[in-house]
């Protein structure tokens, strides 16, 4: 059976992909890959598309019904959250224009939840703008603000932009938990032992590019083409980490305590009991 997969073309998907994608892990499916924005592979599961998929945290209320989260091969960390970005230091947000990456984003989500808090009267028009568009707006005053992840966390300075609020670090000091962002959902359909098989597989690829990080160089090199070597090691070294080969007990806790903050705020529906629960 070929998996058809959707990932972003972002170091760390391609890292942790590698190995699998290119049929060095023993026992693994072979993959079809498509790469997408994160927007699009958001959209990608709602509408039941694709056998595997990186998606947002936050849109897991909506597919959890088809799709199951696998333990492993997201995104979560420690000081790697989402930035709002300004072109001047301290501006007050009440009505202003914010562009974020997707409304159905764990970015937005932490985001939504943090402007309750520190925003009153709340922030105004909110635009949907793919991320490597973002800084470009805020710089050239197209929008107020901007709602940055990924690399952007190391080159916003070269956009001439200012650090209004770290998102990440604010769920940090509230919750003291790890900040889940991406995901990898997969059919459930495809039935227990293939969901096994392939959590295991995703699982071996991360640890084989842990093992050999000059391997996976050529595939993220040629789908980051436009990002400095440097930068792409730092994205990788951010978001690659014990979260990716296993959520374990922290992980799950953070995205339990993420969708049921969210819930309570009226921002996504509530979890069904065992809906995170893997096979």
């Amino acid at each position: 059976m070929t998996l058809r997969i959707a990932y972003s073309p972002c170091p760390n998907d391609t890292f942790v992909f590698d190995a699998l994608a290119h049929g060095r892990v023993p026992g693994a499916p072979a993959l079809d890959v498509t790469f997408a924005d994160i927007d699009l592979t958001n959209g990608m599961a709602e509408r039941g598309e694709g056998d595997v998929l990186k998606v947002s945290y936050a849109v897991l209320p909506w597919i959890l019904d088809e799709y199951a989260l696998l333990p492993c091969g997201g995104a979560l960390g420690r000081g790697c959250g989402p930035l709002v970005l300004t072109r001047e230091p301290g501006v007050e947000l009440a009505g202003r224009t914010v562009a974020v990456p997707s409304e159905r984003s764990t970015a937005y989500l932490l985001f939504r939840l943090w402007a309750a808090e520190k925003v009153p009267g709340g922030v105004g028009e909110v635009v949907v703008l793919p991320f490597h568009e973002i800084m470009p707006a805020v710089r050239d005053g197209r929008v107020d603000a901007g709602l940055v992840i990924h690399e952007a966390r190391f080159t916003y300075q070269g956009y001439g932009l200012h650090c209004l609020a770290d998102m990440g670090e604010h769920w940090e000091d509230v919750t003291g938990l790890p900040i889940p962002l991406g995901a990898i959902v997969a059919r459930r359909s495809l039935g227990a032992p293939e969901l096994r098989r392939l959590a295991e597989s995703i699982r071996t690829s991360v640890r084989m590019a842990w093992d050999d990080p000059e391997a996976s160089r050529p595939y993220v090199r040629e789908h980051a083409q436009e990002m400095n070597p440097a930068v792409a090691d730092q994205h990788i070294g951010l978001y690659v980490n014990e979260f990716t080969a296993a959520l374990g007990e922290d992980g799950y806790a953070a995205v339990r305590g993420l969708l049921t903050r969210a819930a309570a705020e009226g921002l996504v529906p509530p979890l069904a009991p065992g809906a995170l629960d893997f096979v």
